[in-house]
């Protein structure tokens, strides 16, 4: 374990990750571990090691492990994830779960699959990105105490008083698209978090991103959205269109994003394109 590196995002799962120390340090002697204090303190930690560490663990949530992903991408090190987000959901497309032993036993046999990443801009995507009603949802979520339960309740609020958003695609074979929608996802990995699969056909290493077009549907309709994300039957929606592809470029009348769950403000044009074969994953 001593080119292995864990770095802890302080205030996932509400700030409760010292009983995760506490297993750690009884199964291995004088772990590696870093406790962040930024985006920057990750940054410069993961820069100054990057010589001294073969394997990053992040400790965290999806927001956590893309920070520490996109100083990766293009190196030989490997990403690992012990999860504690309050969606998880690439650590659960990758097979990482929260037995700590499962975790030690992976490091120890450094076995790793390469798979793509998506660069929205300037910003790096691992998993599932968006604007539109979630990336509002997003930065809402961002202001209560987080949960499953607290997210449900902020999508709701959040859906009834929320603008669709009007986008237009600069790539010609794709203007019939254009046009209002409830949001856009940008999906590397299958699912959003707490296994609701928004594009459940994606692959993390075919070399496409999966585009999801959503329009607005009615109150009904969103309880059976709501089924058909969770049972990952959505590609069967009449109100959901999936574009596979490599790059897009389009203009969308919203700034306000969320990369892998954190959200932010993204001006247009936006330019969507994939990093084929750029991040290592422990496996």
């Amino acid at each position: 374990m001593q080119r292995t590196a864990f770095i802890i995002n302080p205030n996932s799962s509400n700030g409760k990750y010292q009983s995760f120390l506490n297993k750690l340090n009884f199964l291995i002697d004088n772990p590696n571990v870093f406790i962040s204090k930024s985006k920057k303190d990750t940054e410069d930690f993961i820069n100054n090691n990057l010589n001294n560490i073969d394997i990053f663990v992040a400790v965290g949530g999806d927001g956590t492990i893309s920070s520490i992903a996109k100083q990766l991408i293009y190196t030989d090190k490997i990403l690992a994830v012990y999860p504690m987000g309050s969606g998880n959901g690439f650590a659960k497309e990758n097979g990482f779960d929260k037995s700590i032993k499962k975790l030690l036993t992976k490091i120890q046999n450094k076995k790793s699959q390469i798979i793509d990443t998506i660069k929205i801009n300037q910003e790096f995507s691992i998993n599932v990105s968006g604007v539109g009603l979630d990336s509002v949802v997003a930065y809402n979520f961002e202001k209560t105490s987080r949960g499953f339960f607290n997210y449900i309740k902020t999508t709701i609020a959040t859906f009834f008083s929320f603008n669709d958003i009007n986008i237009k695609f600069k790539n010609i074979d794709y203007q019939k698209y254009n046009g209002k929608y409830l949001m856009l996802n940008v999906a590397n990995t299958r699912q959003f978090g707490n296994n609701a699969f928004i594009a459940p056909n994606a692959i993390l290493d075919d070399g496409l991103v999966d585009i999801v077009l959503v329009k607005r549907f009615s109150l009904i309709g969103s309880v059976k959205f709501a089924y058909q994300l969770f049972s990952k039957k959505l590609g069967g929606n009449p109100f959901v269109t999936y574009l596979r592809l490599e790059q897009i470029d389009l203009e969308i009348d919203n700034n306000i994003w969320h990369i892998d769950g954190d959200a932010m403000e993204l001006p247009s044009p936006v330019e969507i394109q994939v990093l084929k074969h750029s991040l290592k994953v422990l496996k």
